[in-house]
């Protein structure tokens, strides 16, 4: 299972989720705020695989990623920044909660 001490990854949550949305709003590239997503995604993934396992690793991504698409509804609801704002706390949260502070 954990192999190395957790590296935090809280924080590559947040900057792929809010710099996902940053960076599509203002170039108006919704593709590149997807390579930010991707890219924090993938960073958070391999330091949870590292830290926590295959299975810590499948949940963390899975709610990364269903964060990610419920900001979309949420969004219709609450507004565009809230539900950014609200997603991401989600999902850093349970990184938090589930590999950062071991």
């Amino acid at each position: 299972m954990a192999t190395t001490k957790p590296e935090p990854t809280a924080g590559l949550v947040v900057t792929g989720m809010i710099g996902g949305y940053v960076a599509a709003r203002v170039t108006k590239v919704r593709a590149l705020g997807g390579i930010v997503l991707g890219a924090a995604g993938i960073a958070a993934g391999r330091r949870w695989h590292r830290a926590s396992g295959p299975g810590t690793t499948a949940l963390l991504s899975t709610v990364y990623l269903g964060a990610f698409g419920a900001s979309h509804p949420l969004a219709k609801k609450l507004g565009s920044w809230p539900s950014v704002l609200a997603c991401t706390a989600a999902a850093a949260g349970a990184a938090w909660a589930l590999n950062d502070k071991q």
